[in-house]
C-alpha cells in the first residue's frame, strides 16, 4: 500500500472514532440521578425520541424534540441560561443532541446514559 491509502484509512478511522468519543463538557447520568433532578425548575428536561415514542412512554416534565428538529428549534425553544438535561431511548440519540447543543452554544448540557431503556 502507498502513504495516500494509509493516509485515507487514517481518516476514516480518526472520523469513526470521534463519532463515538464523549463531547467535551458534557455531563452524563443515570436514571436513579435524574430522579434526583427532576422537582428542579431551572432544568429544561428534554426528549429527543419520535412523537411515536414519546406519546407511548415518557418521564413527566419532559418536553419532546425529536432530534431531527433539534437543530432548529433549540434556539428558539430552549435557554441557554439554564441546564438542559437529554434523553433518548438508549443514550445515543441524545448523545447526538448533547453535541448538537455544545456547538449552539449551550454551556451546561447533561446525557441520561442508557435512556428510556434504564428507566424504572
Amino acid at each position: 500500500m502507498d502513504y495516500v491509502n494509509y493516509l485515507v484509512i487514517a481518516l476514516f478511522l480518526l472520523f469513526i472514532f470521534k463519532k463515538f468519543l464523549p463531547t467535551k463538557g458534557v455531563n452524563h447520568i443515570t436514571t436513579t440521578e435524574l430522579k434526583t433532578k427532576l422537582t428542579n425548575k431551572h432544568i429544561q428536561f428534554i426528549d429527543v425520541r419520535t412523537p411515536g415514542e414519546f406519546k407511548g412512554n415518557h418521564i413527566r416534565g419532559f418536553h419532546n424534540i425529536p432530534l431531527q428538529q433539534l437543530a432548529g428549534k433549540a434556539e428558539k425553544e430552549l435557554s441557554k441560561e439554564k441546564e438542559v438535561i437529554v434523553i433518548c431511548q438508549s443514550g445515543m440519540r441524545s448523545g447526538q443532541a448533547s453535541k448538537i447543543l455544545k456547538k449552539l452554544g449551550f454551556s451546561q448540557v447533561t446525557n441520561v446514559k442508557g435512556g428510556m431503556s434504564t428507566w424504572s
